[in-house]
This record gives structure tokens, C-alpha cells and sequence, in this order.
């Protein structure tokens, strides 16, 4: 029996580095190994830096890309941080504490955080940034909003998935509920957002944005024990954002409306008289 010449020819050495470090998951090694091994011979580098810089770049590129799967797992409708907020739109708010709070140090201690004012002063951009800056910190964290967390909610228990869901929320380090307040809730969805609080409850860490005083939360949950039960837990160990002052949307329009070139006014000549006018 004869076997194929090909079939005993070892694969070239660069051919079977390329297969182990795709087996290896390592691609930005795979990716620069003949560029860093360029760069070392012409610096006279030996081979304990060369294999420390492709290891460097390989750490700083898997962190990378955790942090973009973190991102993309918190499902944030957008990405902001606090480089693009402007803190001296709304004077209420404690820029010190904010900047302080975005270091993550009450993740770890599982506070919470709640941001009330009215609507259009940022609350969104910051708790939006804070997510950021837990995802770049490793910190897994979901996003949503109140009415469509209950709706989520809701939709599990009609399916039978409700335990499911909720250990999925309970085991996030932090869960970011926009929007309380803006849509009342049914007594069905206040018990079950109820219930989600309460499971994190010194567990795991929330955020909560809400256009609503502390004092007009029952008109949301329509029941005043509820209610009671519920700001007990979320202040218990609580970081509060006063964010009250004009819209900062508002604010942002009308700056753009001044900087839009305003139509000039054409002149006309009347032939009888020979006076000018503007029209």
C-alpha cells in the first residue's frame, strides 16, 4: 500500500505557530508576532521583551474586547460618558460625588444611586455613564428602563420564565432602571418591580432615575405600603442626585437655533421714487 509523498511533509513552521495560536485564542499575538519580532531586531531587544510585548498586547487587547461584550450585554439604547456632559448646565448636581461614584467603589459596597428631577437634565447621560464606567471596571451591568423591565417582567410570568428572569437581574452587579415614574404601574407590575428591588436588596447594586419627588413614588406603585416597603430598601445605603434646573435638552436646541445663520432680508428699489426697501 503507498501513501502520498505530501503526507509526510511537515507543515511549514509559520503555517502550525498560526494554527496553535488560533487554538490557543490568542489572535492579536497571531495578528503582530512578525511585526513586534521586526521592531525588536532593528531596537537589538532580546527574547524575554519580545514575548513581553506580545503578551502586553494580547492582555490589552482581550480587555478590549471584554469590555465591549460588557457594553453590548448591558444594551445601552446609547453610549455616553461623562467627557460629553456638561456639569455646569445643572448647577443642583454634585459633580464631586458624581466623578467619585463613577470609580465604582459603591458597586463594591452594593449602594445605590438615585437621580431625581425633572425632565431633561441629564439624569439618562449620567447614569448611561456610570454604566460605562462599571463596564470598563469589569462589572457586568444591565440596562432598561421601568415600564419596559415590567413589561419584561410580565411577559416572563405569563411564560413561565419568571424565576429565570429574575436570577438573571439579581445576579448583575448593577441594574440601571431609567424612567420611574413617567408610566404608572399596574398592581401586578408594581409587585413584580417591587420584587426585583427587593431581591438586590445589599446583594447587588441599582441605579434609579425618577422625574418624581420620594413623596409622589404611590401615585406610580398605587399602593402606600408598597411604596413605603420599597424606598426603605433602595435608601438604605443610597447615593442621591439632586438634578433639578432647566431642561438640558431645552438648553441644547435653543443654542442650536442661535447658531443658525438667519435669512437676510432682500432690498427693493421703488423705480417711481427711488426709495429703498427690505421685504
Amino acid at each position: 500500500m503507498t501513501t502520498s509523498a505530501s503526507a509526510d511533509i511537515p507543515a511549514p513552521p509559520r503555517v502550525l505557530l498560526g494554527h496553535h495560536l488560533r487554538q490557543l485564542k490568542l489572535p492579536t499575538i497571531l495578528r503582530e508576532y512578525e511585526k513586534v519580532a521586526a521592531e525588536a531586531a532593528r531596537e537589538g531587544q532580546d527574547h524575554v521583551r519580545y514575548l513581553l510585548r506580545l503578551v502586553e498586547l494580547e492582555l490589552i487587547d482581550r480587555e478590549r474586547r471584554m469590555v465591549e461584550r460588557r457594553i453590548r450585554a448591558a444594551r445601552f439604547p446609547a453610549v455616553k460618558s461623562f467627557d460629553t456632559f456638561d456639569f455646569t448646565a445643572i448647577p443642583s448636581l454634585n459633580k464631586p460625588l458624581v466623578l467619585d461614584l463613577a470609580r465604582c467603589e459603591y458597586v463594591v459596597a452594593r449602594d445605590n444611586i438615585i437621580a431625581l428631577g425633572n425632565s431633561g437634565t441629564g439624569k439618562t447621560h449620567v447614569c448611561l455613564a456610570l454604566g460605562l464606567a462599571a463596564c470598563q471596571r469589569g462589572l457586568s451591568v444591565a440596562f432598561t428602563t421601568a415600564a419596559g423591565l415590567v413589561h419584561q417582567l410580565m411577559e416572563a410570568r405569563d411564560e413561565k420564565r419568571l424565576l429565570r428572569l429574575q436570577a438573571q437581574l439579581a445576579a448583575v452587579k448593577l441594574l440601571v432602571v431609567d424612567e420611574l415614574g413617567y408610566v404608572p404601574l399596574s398592581q401586578t407590575g408594581a409587585e413584580l418591580l417591587f420584587e426585583v428591588f427587593s431581591q438586590r436588596h445589599e446583594r447587588g447594586s441599582t441605579i434609579v432615575t425618577s422625574n418624581l419627588p420620594f413623596d409622589e413614588w404611590t401615585g406610580v406603585f398605587g399602593n402606600q405600603r408598597l411604596t413605603g416597603a420599597l424606598l426603605d430598601r433602595l435608601t438604605h445605603h443610597v447615593h442621591i442626585l439632586e438634578m433639578n434646573g432647566e431642561s438640558y435638552r431645552l438648553k441644547q436646541s435653543r443654542a442650536r437655533r442661535r447658531k443658525q445663520p438667519q435669512p437676510t432680508a432682500e432690498q427693493t428699489i421703488d423705480p417711481d421714487t427711488g426709495e429703498i426697501s427690505r421685504t
